[in-house]
């Protein structure tokens, strides 16, 4: 079943909720591949209900073009959903995500969060992940929301939201999946030429190496060679970081004994990729 509005949506959650049924959601930007099947695949185990939504949300394009050039696949996407035996896919326009300005202004109190990595490199991204956010979470009102853990620190800017939110809903934060090269799956990937897909995966080869090294160097050591050794294939780093990866409080030395996530972000003829590996 496909929807295109808040209200159609709520009326039939509406119903399913009066029988019981526990929902899944799986909120996307659309241009799917297995790693969105992945999390379809585990709400349909889980829940009696699976809500996918697609939608292309302009407020957390800090790049203009990056906005511009991804990938819109619907005609592909809508089989593939079938397929999976996704139960509704929620598909709106821009005017009824923010249908006035008021709806686009809100402001959300993330902390540090939105300060490091990716709120550094992508200034008011994750605001404008939480604004479309909580918009879908407070109409669709799921038992459990799944995301892919590629995009680690939105994992838990949204873990971060839902507390602001006082809501009941659970975080299952699903596996990367990747390529036989070792590339995780993205959207992004679409952009990529045949020699660039190649050459990408050299991100992943990175992260195992800081991991494989972790015992006997230091990582401010490996995280220079890396850098060096990625921007010599033609990236440009805009960082490798260590962090906790319970908090993604950032760190600057291994410790063996703690839960510990490795992060990167690079371009790579413009084309922006991120990937991360969590050690100990």
């Amino acid at each position: 079943m496909i929807i295109d509005n808040f209200k159609d949506l709520r009326s039939q959650l509406s119903t399913a909720n009066s029988f019981g049924n526990s929902i899944g959601f799986v909120p996307t930007m659309g241009a799917l591949h297995s790693g969105h099947a992945s999390l379809i695949i585990k709400s349909k185990e889980t829940c009696d209900l699976t809500v996918c939504s697609i939608f292309v949300n302009p407020l957390q394009f800090n790049n203009r073009e990056d906005y511009i050039h991804y990938p819109a696949t619907v005609e592909k996407d809508i089989p593939l959903l079938e397929e999976l035996g996704c139960d509704i896919l929620f598909l709106p326009s821009e005017e009824e995500v923010y249908p006035d300005e008021a709806s686009k202004n809100k402001h959300y109190e993330l902390g540090y969060l939105e300060n490091i990595l990716e709120g550094k490199f992508r200034p008011g991204h994750f605001q404008g992940v939480c604004l479309v956010v909580e918009r879908l979470l407070a109409i669709v009102k799921p038992d459990l929301l799944f995301l892919g853990q590629k995009d680690f620190q939105q994992c838990l800017v949204i873990e971060k939201l839902i507390q602001l939110m006082d809501a009941d809903i659970k975080v299952v934060k699903c596996p990367t999946l990747r390529e036989d090269s070792g590339l995780a799956k993205s959207s992004r990937n679409l952009r990529l030429t045949e020699s660039e897909l190649k050459t990408a995966a050299e991100l992943y080869k990175a992260l195992n190496f800081i991991s494989k090294n972790s015992k006997d160097q230091s990582f401010i050591h490996l995280q220079k060679e890396t850098t060096d050794h990625l921007e010599s294939l033609g990236f440009k780093i805009e960082y490798i970081a260590l962090a906790n990866a319970n908090t993604l409080e950032l760190e600057d030395n291994f410790k063996p004994d703690t839960k510990q996530v490795i992060l990167i972000a690079a371009y790579l003829n413009g084309i922006r990729l991120i990937d991360n590996l969590i050690i100990n």
